[in-house]
């Protein structure tokens, strides 16, 4: 994720955050489940879905303790 990205998510509401949370924890099980049944061919995006999931995971947690 881009610096300016960053920027951008930390100005995002607490609710939208968590929405696109649930958004990408559903698109890492569908990858997963591709994944299993062979039809995922670039295994990569397993790895960026679980890495924006720790970013907005780390986003939520850095916004909920300063409130």
């Amino acid at each position: 994720m881009k610096k300016k990205e960053w920027q951008q998510l930390k100005n995002k509401p607490l609710a939208e955050l968590q929405k696109k949370l649930e958004g990408e924890q559903d698109r890492l099980w569908q990858l997963r489940t591709d994944l299993a049944s062979g039809k995922v061919k670039n295994v990569r995006e397993i790895r960026l879905a679980k890495k924006t999931i720790a970013q907005l995971l780390t986003v939520i947690n850095q916004l909920s303790q300063t409130k």
